[in-house]
């Protein structure tokens, strides 16, 4: 039985955009293990497993259900030691978690008040209701509101990438020669923004943006397969 991953989409069911579930993607094609994919929208969510998990991503393999992408990440690793290593061994899974806690609190905090309205217009007339409701409960402000001005605060995450800029002028990848988990841990939250809004927060011809063009490519362009958020 192939690995079933429950994914968030929009409309579009071909587009999904969450950045969790784009890592633990990525995190399969690297352990090079056939799945399925389910594209599932917010207000569907809750009915995947309710009992595991009311977000996504959701990973299923056999009877074991699986959430939270860190975690799937782990379970990979440990239950298919044969296949590539996402971490590079003990020292490369504890680096990973400090990559982790980086994306999660300094790119995608401020990623995502730069697209929170383009998510909205991306999704499902019924998901549009959930989504403002409770991001503008959230945020304290419209989604207009909180995504104005955002042409400003590009240097902002511009500085909070440098670290990012200054390795990869001498590494194609975080992981060295060749990705590891601490790729897909940011190339998710990058993609999350890529699909969600054509604003363009990162310059393509920077060491980031070119980074971010590798693992596009990556797995024969599996995630440059998934369209660009159309301007």
């Amino acid at each position: 039985m192939s690995l079933v991953l429950y994914e968030l989409c929009g409309a579009d069911s071909a587009r999904c955009f969450s950045p969790y579930a784009w890592r633990v993607r990525m995190a399969l094609l690297h352990k090079g293990l056939a799945f399925e994919r389910r594209p599932t929208p917010f207000t569907k969510i809750a009915q995947i497993a309710p009992e595991v998990s009311r977000t996504v991503p959701v990973l299923v393999d056999g009877d074991k259900v699986l959430s939270e992408s860190w975690d799937i990440a782990c379970y990979l690793e440990d239950t298919y030691p044969d296949r590539p290593s996402l971490f590079g061994g003990e020292g490369g899974r504890a680096a990973a978690r400090l990559i982790e806690s980086w994306a999660n609190a300094s790119i995608s905090g401020r990623i995502v008040r730069m697209v929170v309205r383009d998510i909205h217009d991306i999704l499902a007339p019924e998901d549009q209701v959930y989504f403002r409701t409770t991001r503008e409960e959230r945020f304290g402000a419209t989604l207009e509101e909180v995504q104005a001005d955002r042409d400003e605060r590009l240097a902002d995450l511009a500085t909070a990438l440098l670290p990012m800029h200054l390795m990869l002028k001498n590494q194609p990848f975080i992981g060295g020669d060749a990705p590891l988990h601490t790729d897909y841990l940011l190339f998710g939250t990058l993609q999350w923004a890529r699909v969600s809004s054509p604003f363009q927060m990162v310059d393509p011809a920077s060491p980031v943006g070119q980074w971010f063009e590798r693992c596009l490519d990556l797995y024969d362009g599996h995630a440059r397969a998934t369209p660009a958020a159309a301007a």
